[in-house]
């Protein structure tokens, strides 16, 4: 896999202020009767981190102050993958579009 992982200012500028440099990629499926599933990223702490890559097969991936934490499963990845953040009032959400199931 030869990804450029990487985010924008704002992102990192997040990372800083809450102390936290690790970056979760993570396929969630709803169990309704329209089955969706999507990819949800946030952020963790480094105690949770080793928990993802060894009980649950997550792989690492640098990124500029931190690391990007992948599943085990099979995605797409374009060239860069640049993740941002998005704010709403006082709700902040980590978005890409470099990334496929």
């Amino acid at each position: 896999m030869n990804v450029r992982f990487s985010c924008t200012p704002a992102l990192r500028e997040h990372m800083k202020k809450s102390g936290r440099s690790t970056l979760v990629v993570e396929v969630v499926s709803s169990n309704s009767d329209f089955e969706i599933t999507e990819l949800y990223i946030h952020l963790i702490k480094a105690a949770q981190a080793e928990e993802f890559r060894n009980r649950k097969g997550y792989r690492s991936a640098p990124l500029e102050e931190g690391e990007v934490l992948l599943p085990p499963y099979r995605l797409e990845y374009d060239e860069e993958v640049v993740f941002d953040l998005r704010k709403l009032w006082i709700f902040h959400s980590i978005h890409t579009g470099g990334i496929r199931l």
